[in-house]
């Protein structure tokens, strides 16, 4: 008997590990699960969600009084905004634009002027 509840709980321990907390759904007891979240953290966290409607993207997570960068870096691994991991884009996002600049343009240009010395003639 010993042996088999060793074993649940060994197997509750390992699974618990690698569920995550869905911000937009999760309830108060749910976020204070998380690593750094106490009860007033929780609150605000569901607050802000009631008041702002359902969580984009950890920059909206950020906005919540008393949650900072140090906390969602805490978080970020337990945590999704509607199942995809905290982070990833939403298809609404716009795509991101990264100018590159030409190898003509990165560096000045060389002078290109080659001199050659003509031969005398003898």
């Amino acid at each position: 008997m010993k042996k088999l509840l060793f074993i649940l709980v060994s197997l509750l321990v390992l699974c618990g590990s690698s569920f995550a907390v869905d911000l937009n759904k999760a309830t108060q007891a749910e976020l204070e699960a998380l690593k750094g979240i106490g009860e007033v953290k929780a609150k605000a966290i569901v607050d802000y969600r009631t008041k702002n409607g359902p969580f984009k993207s950890a920059d909206d997570l950020d906005k919540v009084k008393g949650v900072g960068k140090g906390i969602i870096a805490k978080i970020i691994g337990d945590v999704t905004i509607d199942g995809r991991p905290l982070g990833m884009p939403t298809a609404s996002d716009k795509p991101v634009e990264k100018k590159v600049k030409k190898a003509d343009e990165a560096a000045p240009a060389a002078d290109k002027t080659v001199t050659m010395d003509k031969k005398k003639k003898e």
